[in-house]
């Protein structure tokens, strides 16, 4: 037997009981048969999102294995849009089965537009998340290879074992300084970050772009081409570190295997000889993508501890067309924090690395859940254009996990610059590495105080704040000015 509601409260009462629960107001209404053929499979999908969620908010594997899986990220979003067109039908034929058959012009148009506004409240989120899954499954699939051409990457690692039975995984941080008026990329910016895989713990190590006769490890092609470190091309400008990802695929394509980005290979086994690590993986963001990374985050704010150039040469006497003034919480737009990351204009290479680090803390303040999910496809779509890595997809899951780890664990940096004991010009290698190895394994004994003094100097950069008396207080090795450890 049919039957419809009595007035417009009833009528919009039906129809959000079949909103919330699709086909329960076909039921209602007396299409018992088509409300069952749509309710059974409504109570069983439900079943199963709900239990699947509940294992996802239990396991955090299930959650990344999801946001890490571009093929079920795209069934999501088809499924999501195909839902919700499914959906808003049954909604539309809810509503005219139940409403009277005689209705006021006005009653009609009230129950159309509770129809409209159901679908919008509904959609809209629906439809957010299956642009985020779609944008999220391109991103992967951009970035991440599935099997990467690499002829640096481990071998013997597994979904099972993702770090092969390592202690730690280094990761080779790399900044690319391309421009319009430059051939290929500059990687002015080198940061390893050596990571426990047990805790997460990490100890980043900064090396100057302009170090010289870079080191390779001995059982590597390169190493046999230069037994006394590197010296790529005519000029001694080419002998720097910073020259090496583009040199040695010029000088001698094919040297290292088969790989997608000789550069960045031959990179790491510049940086894993002279420090005495292996570097497992890297990762290079373009700074010509910077600006858009951090306009898409609304910007960033950070102490601007003196005057820093836009453009401007110094060697070739070009005058800056502009500065940013020092001031404290400066908030920075693309383009300002671009300059304040790059700028060298009467600056020098080791205050610029530590401006970087300031943009890259700044960043991650700024970086909150909510700003996150309201420009997530813009940041999505710039991370597509600037990041380049050899990590390959199957090993995301675990390296999400170890960033999570890392969150909540010890990151400490040591910093290369000139001392008595370095010289980016004419390092002393032995030195370099006895470094390495004492930060990441530091002898069980007190050390020294900071001096004070050095200490004071470094309190008004954001890099260093408060952090060597700190540490070197709690009992870490204090490895000299040469490279000093930081927060």
């Amino acid at each position: 037997m049919r039957r419809r509601a009595q007035g417009l409260p009833g009528t919009l009462g039906v129809t959000l009981l079949g909103a919330v629960l699709p086909g329960s107001g076909f039921v209602w209404t007396g299409r018992r048969l088509l409300g069952l053929v749509v309710l059974l499979p409504t109570l069983g999908a439900l079943a199963y999102v709900v239990g699947y969620l509940s294992r996802g908010v239990a396991d955090l594997r299930t959650l990344l294995d999801l946001a890490l899986d571009p093929t079920r990220l795209k069934t999501l979003a088809v499924l999501a849009v195909v839902g919700l067109l499914v959906w808003a039908v049954l909604v539309w034929l809810t509503y005219r089965q139940a409403r009277p058959v005689r209705r006021s012009r006005w009653a009609t148009a009230a129950g159309n537009g509770f129809v409209v506004l159901l679908v919008v409240l509904v959609g809209a989120p629906l439809g957010m998340a299956a642009r985020y899954a779609s944008v999220q499954a391109d991103l992967v699939e951009t970035v991440f290879e599935e099997a990467p051409r690499s002829a640096t990457i481990p071998r013997d690692v597994t979904e099972a074992d993702p770090w092969g039975g390592r202690d730690r995984v280094n990761l080779l941080l790399l900044g690319g300084d391309g421009s319009d008026t430059r051939t290929g990329v500059r990687t002015d910016s080198l940061i390893l970050a050596s990571i426990e895989t047990a805790t997460g713990k990490t100890v980043m190590f900064s090396l100057p772009r302009n170090l010289m006769y870079a080191q390779f490890p001995e059982d590597s092609p390169l190493h046999a081409l230069y037994p006394d470190g590197f010296t790529g091309g005519g000029d001694p400008a080419a002998y720097m570190l910073n020259a090496v990802y583009g040199q040695v695929p010029a000088l001698h394509p094919g040297v290292l295997g088969d790989s997608s980005d000789e550069g960045a290979d031959a990179l790491k086994q510049a940086v894993g000889g002279s420090l005495g690590l292996d570097v497992d993986y890297y990762v290079l963001v373009n700074l010509r993508g910077f600006e858009q990374v951090v306009d898409a985050i609304g910007g960033i704010t950070v102490n601007v501890n003196e005057p820093v150039a836009i453009n401007g040469n110094t060697d070739a006497g070009i005058p800056p067309t502009g500065w940013i003034e020092p001031g404290p919480d400066q908030e920075l737009d693309g383009f300002h924090a671009l300059w304040y990351a790059r700028g060298r204009y009467g600056s020098d290479d080791y205050r610029r690395m530590e401006r970087q680090r300031c943009a890259v803390d700044a960043i991650i303040d700024a970086a909150d859940p909510m700003t996150l999910l309201r420009r997530y496809t813009d940041l999505a779509e710039a991370g597509m254009d600037i990041v380049t890595t050899d990590i390959p997809r199957s090993l995301l899951p675990a390296f999400v996990e170890l960033g999570l780890e890392m969150k909540d664990a010890k990151v400490r940096s040591v910093v290369f610059k000139p001392s008595e004991r370095f010289s980016s010009g004419d390092p002393d290698y032995d030195f370099v590495r006895a470094t390495v190895a004492k930060a990441l394994d530091p002898p069980e004994r007190s050390v020294r105080k900071a001096d004070p003094d050095r200490a004071r100097n470094t309190e008004n950069s954001c890099a260093y704040t408060g952090a060597d008396l700190d540490e070197l207080e709690a009992g870490e090795p204090d490895v000299g000015d040469a490279a000093d450890p930081v927060g």
